[in-house]
């Protein structure tokens, strides 16, 4: 079955002033719709391929065909991502921002000393990548982990699991913050839906 765009959550505007409104729709509406798209095209003559889960899918890429293996990395990997991506942010009218609490919030104090501590691992893993990619918490062989992958390659294909990720392309933030990355990565925070993190942390253990 096609892959297809997955409705935002919230309304374009409801992540200002830390993303704004125009960037939301660009990203949302035409750069996560062209990955769908790119893969879509990339799995036509494959419909066992393309009737996989996307998780499935980006989890073993050795059963992709080779000659269609880096459209399916980077276009189905951007699909995964996004939709990830999409649900761990939230207006703060909905209570994100802030730190997480519960379980999550131990497992992040015992892997990584604090919550602090963590959130300057993530700013340095998206600040320090070189050109496009993402900054990660991941869950692998039940271990937290940051990690940072580069374009849309995805930690599924890594045998991790993402359960928060930071989109550090240009296009996620240049509107608002051009080339201050770090800026756009301090802001996110006040943005980041902690609880749909923890759901994602319990499913991946």
């Amino acid at each position: 079955m096609a892959y297809e765009l997955p409705p935002l959550p919230y309304s374009n505007d409801a992540l200002e002033p830390h993303i704004d409104a125009k960037t939301m729709e660009i990203h949302h509406d035409k750069h996560h719709q062209a990955y769908i798209t790119n893969a879509n095209n990339a799995l036509k003559d494959y419909p066992e391929l393309a009737a996989l889960p996307v998780e499935e899918l980006l989890a073993d890429l050795s059963k992709v065909p080779e000659a269609i293996r880096g459209p399916v990395r980077n276009n189905a990997g951007g699909h995964a991502n996004h939709s990830l991506f999409w649900k761990i942010l939230g207006p703060q009218s909905a209570g994100t921002g802030g730190a997480p609490t519960g379980e999550l919030a131990s497992a992040i104090d015992a892997k990584f000393g604090s919550f602090d501590a963590f959130k300057e691992k993530i700013q340095t893993s998206g600040a320090t990548r070189f050109g496009s990619g993402w900054a990660w918490l991941v869950v692998k062989d039940g271990e937290l982990d940051v990690i940072s992958t580069a374009n849309q390659d995805s930690p599924l294909s890594e045998g991790a699991t993402p359960i928060f990720g930071v989109d550090v392309w240009e296009h996620a933030y240049y509107l608002n913050y051009q080339n201050r990355r770090p800026d756009y990565l301090k802001a996110i925070w006040n943005v980041v839906n902690w609880t749909e993190v923890a759901k994602n942390y319990t499913a991946a253990k």
